[in-house]
């Protein structure tokens, strides 16, 4: 039997949930594989506070780089989360030869390059199962038993504090700010939830899978990020009347060789399993052009689920598994789609003043800049108020959008700036 010697910088809620899980199946991990995980060493500033797990206080130490330097230390477990620091760590352990597991999103999504060349120098391997969907094992997928497929599309909804919102905003039929107060009181959202709700932490996520799917580090910035703050539940409402409902969702995918990316507020049709999924869970939906589609759903946060898939990650390291840095540099530049260049459906919902010529004046402004309409719809207001119109479009282009909306906004007619956000049809 093989013992591994694991160290863990980060004691917080995932590093208890680690050691929980370890503590509590590794007896069973090692008959599955052959190989014994024990805590060698954990890393905090605070090591005295009760953590809900029972450790010998001999391992705790508030210094993380005798951890890293520890020649009994097999794996790394980076779980302070941030930027500046972990990133340190993280170099310092691969130099080292030491593999590291990581769950830290923004990490990889801001630092990613530097890092998975690193581990590829050194032969050590980077493993971030964790850092996308929790407990989802989504990445495994993509890396292993989608290895056969070219990735036509992926969509995800990824961020469980967006999700809980919107799913109480559409089954209450309560205000953004209200359901967000409420969910910070819970602990569902952070204080300040600005990661969250301005689709931060979404992106962050969504470029380690498009990293992974496409074999080359993407930047934050070839995405078009666009959070839920502020969301009106009048909106929810025409959506559901239309058959949709509304989700916070990372769309990536490759048209004409070129990979498109977003994170924006999308009407997902009724009908479609995205739409199903609720609450605090995750999804993410992949289109392989062997497999077709396919769907990874599960609890994409929280002690235990993220915990899990840092165990996996920990074990495949164990077992001398090399990590997938390579893969990631396959590419040094993904040939992506300028943002003004994608085309997409829209939902339209103006504010009009009551008079015959106003819808006349909307769809001239959109047909000038090449936008179709697909449907619309006009709610019924008392003589003489503003009235809400809903336009479904066709497929235009991003610029063609962003140009009509300033000519609409100006037009006498409308009142208020126009809401606009993506349908989302699933063609692959």
């Amino acid at each position: 039997m093989k013992e591994v010697k694991i160290g863990i910088l980060g004691f917080g809620t995932v590093g208890a949930g680690v050691v929980e899980g370890i503590l509590k199946n590794g007896e069973l991990m090692a008959q599955r594989t052959g190989i014994f995980p024990k805590i060698g060493k954990i890393a905090d500033l605070d090591i005295k506070s009760d953590r809900g797990v029972k450790v010998d206080k001999a391992i705790l130490t508030t210094d993380a780089l005798s951890v890293i330097n520890d020649p009994e230390i097999d794996v790394i477990v980076e779980l302070i989360g941030g930027v500046r620091i972990a990133r340190d760590f993280v170099l310092r352990a691969l130099e080292n030869g030491k593999p590291v597991v990581t769950a830290n999103k923004a990490l990889l999504a801001e630092a990613g390059r530097e890092l998975f060349e690193a581990s590829a120098k050194s032969g050590a391997g980077l493993y971030f199962e964790a850092s996308v969907g929790g407990g989802i094992p989504v990445l495994r997928a993509l890396r292993d038993g989608l290895v056969g497929n070219r990735i036509k599309s992926m969509y995800g909804i990824l961020n469980g504090t967006c999700n809980y919102i919107l799913t109480r905003m559409e089954r209450e039929g309560l205000d953004f700010d209200a359901v967000l107060a409420d969910a910070q009181k819970l602990g569902y959202a952070e204080t300040p939830p600005d990661l969250d709700i301005d689709g931060i932490d979404t992106a962050h996520k969504a470029v380690v899978l498009a990293s992974l799917a496409y074999g080359a580090p993407v930047s934050m910035d070839a995405f078009t990020i666009e959070g839920i703050r502020g969301l009106s539940h009048r909106e929810i409402e025409y959506a559901g009347e239309l058959g949709y409902r509304i989700k916070l969702l990372a769309a990536i995918r490759e048209v004409n060789g070129e990979i498109e990316m977003r994170v924006e507020p999308s009407l997902v049709p009724k009908k479609h399993l995205l739409a199903s999924v609720h609450d605090a869970y995750n999804a993410v939906f992949i289109e392989g052009d062997v497999v077709g589609s396919t769907l990874y759903y599960g609890r994409g946060a929280g002690r235990l689920p993220t915990a899990s898939a840092v165990i996996g990650d920990i074990m495949e390291a164990a077992a001398g598994k090399g990590g997938c840095s390579a893969w990631l540099l396959n590419h040094k530049v993904l040939p992506v789609c300028d943002a003004k260049n994608i085309s997409i459906r829209c939902y339209l919902r103006l504010s009009l003043k009551d008079q015959p010529d106003v819808i006349a004046q909307v769809a001239h402004v959109l047909g000038k800049n090449k936008i179709s309409i697909a449907s619309m719809i006009q709610k019924e207001q008392n003589a003489g108020e503003q009235v809400p119109v809903v336009f479904l479009t066709h497929k235009a282009l991003e610029k063609n959008y962003a140009v009509a909306m300033e000519e609409i906004e100006a037009l006498d007619v409308v009142d208020g700036k126009p809401v606009r956000m993506a349908i989302e049809d699933f063609e692959g």
